[in-house]
């Protein structure tokens, strides 16, 4: 199965969700979905309070490959939100080496980095994350994940073969499913359900520009999912931020290969 190769550092992803008794999911966190980027998590929750939510949940990959890992946990502390568990989060969690993807030198530095900032706690704090989280809406259910249900390693994307989407996700249809894992915002119909992927965070890019495409765009991606009696919404949302105020920060972080990171906001 071939892999995916999101940019060097990792992100984070939201959705949010509304249904007719006035309660709301906000799901953040995509295929490295939050990536302990603050600047970009605040641009989000700052566009997010011109339509309050009374919920978020995250979909995962908060730390690992970003500059500000111990304040990105801080904020996710202060949410109190649920957050499902991310294939870059548990990697900080286990092995160096018990992971599907390769991993490269400087992986491997950038993971030594972050590991360094985290304290006990913070690591306590990744391992309460969930494999998915769920919510039970009247007449459906919505169900919270960050590659699949079975596996945060698995690859969803517009030109995934329809036989495999049915593979991971069919069985749980009719239910309204999300997930993250691949910094992509799109939406399928699976079956009498729906799929969507709120995009992300941290590192926002196109994927249709190839493999070859290291420009990280200027905004923070998330979702907006309504749902009320025989009425559902969704909403892709972007919020821009600052990249150079972002720099100022990698650069004043220490971050192993900041330049790399930001050459990727800087490029054209």
């Amino acid at each position: 199965m071939p892999q995916f190769k999101p940019p060097a550092n990792s992100t984070i992803e939201i959705a949010r969700f509304r249904w007719d008794v006035g309660v709301s999911t906000c799901e953040s966190l995509s295929s490295r979905t939050f990536t302990a980027t603050v600047s970009r998590f605040d641009a989000m929750l700052s566009d997010i309070r011109e339509a309050p939510v009374d919920k978020i949940v995250c979909l995962g990959d908060t730390v690992q490959g970003g500059p500000q890992p111990t304040e990105t946990i801080a904020r996710l502390r202060q949410l109190d939100c649920p957050v499902v568990m991310g294939n870059a989060d548990d990697w900080l969690l286990k092995n160096v080496d018990d992971t599907v993807e390769p991993v490269t030198p400087e992986q491997r530095e950038v993971r030594a980095w972050t590991l360094s900032k985290l304290s006990p706690k913070d690591l306590e704090f990744l391992r309460n994350y969930k494999p998915t989280v769920e919510v039970v809406l009247e007449g459906s259910r919505l169900l919270r994940f960050h590659g699949s249900p079975s596996s945060y390693d698995d690859i969803l994307l517009p030109d995934t073969p329809k036989e495999r989407w049915d593979e991971l996700l069919g069985e749980h249809s009719p239910a309204i499913m999300t997930g993250g894992h691949t910094h992509t915002q799109q939406v399928r119909r699976i079956r009498e359900g729906l799929f969507f992927n709120p995009g992300n965070i941290g590192v926002a890019y196109d994927y249709s520009a190839g493999g070859d495409n290291d420009h990280t765009d200027s905004w923070a991606e998330y979702a907006i999912l309504s749902y009320e009696e025989n009425h559902l919404g969704l909403e892709f949302r972007r919020a821009d931020y600052d990249p150079e105020a972002l720099i100022k920060i990698i650069r004043a972080s220490g971050w192993s290969h900041a330049d790399r990171m930001i050459k990727g906001y800087r490029t054209a």
